[in-house]
């Protein structure tokens, strides 16, 4: 299972760069052509991350239900977000890794109830749900590439 966490600490570094080499104004420009912006794909990452991981294990997540609420599926960015917000952002883009490796070594996730993506896959267990995690944030990685040439 290590590969999997050292797969998420890769994306979760490029995402820390991102948030390193970019304004607030850059990181808070949504291009034309696109529907949402940098830290937003950043920030709905992480939303997703607490859903898929935690929410669904029965589990509390580490970000606010107000945080999963702005950033998770089918919402967009709602105005400009803050440099406090960002720094909080930052910090979550690592606490939250850390964390789950850790639950995930102390056994934690017992039980997981199963999610249907809108991609049609069927998240049965916690492995699953890691794996398809990645590939998450895997696709927004690329969004986010895409948007770093407008920006």
């Amino acid at each position: 299972m290590n590969s999997v966490f050292e797969v998420q600490k890769t994306i979760r570094e490029i995402l820390l760069k991102v948030l390193d080499h970019h304004s607030l104004e850059q990181l808070n420009k949504i291009p034309q052509g696109f529907s949402n912006n940098l830290i937003w794909n950043i920030a709905h990452c992480i939303s997703s991350q607490q859903v898929l991981i935690y929410k669904l294990s029965g589990l509390p997540t580490m970000a606010s239900d107000e945080f999963i609420a702005r950033y998770k599926k089918g919402t967009k960015p709602e105005g400009d977000v803050s440099q406090v917000e960002v720094d909080e952002i930052r910090i979550l883009l690592s606490t939250t890794l850390h964390q789950t490796e850790q639950d995930f070594a102390n056994n934690l996730f017992v039980n997981y109830n199963e999610y249907t993506t809108s991609l049609g896959f069927t998240l049965k267990n916690i492995d699953g749900a890691l794996d398809f995690n990645n590939y998450h944030e895997g696709i927004h990685s690329g969004i986010i590439m895409s948007i770093r040439k407008f920006v």
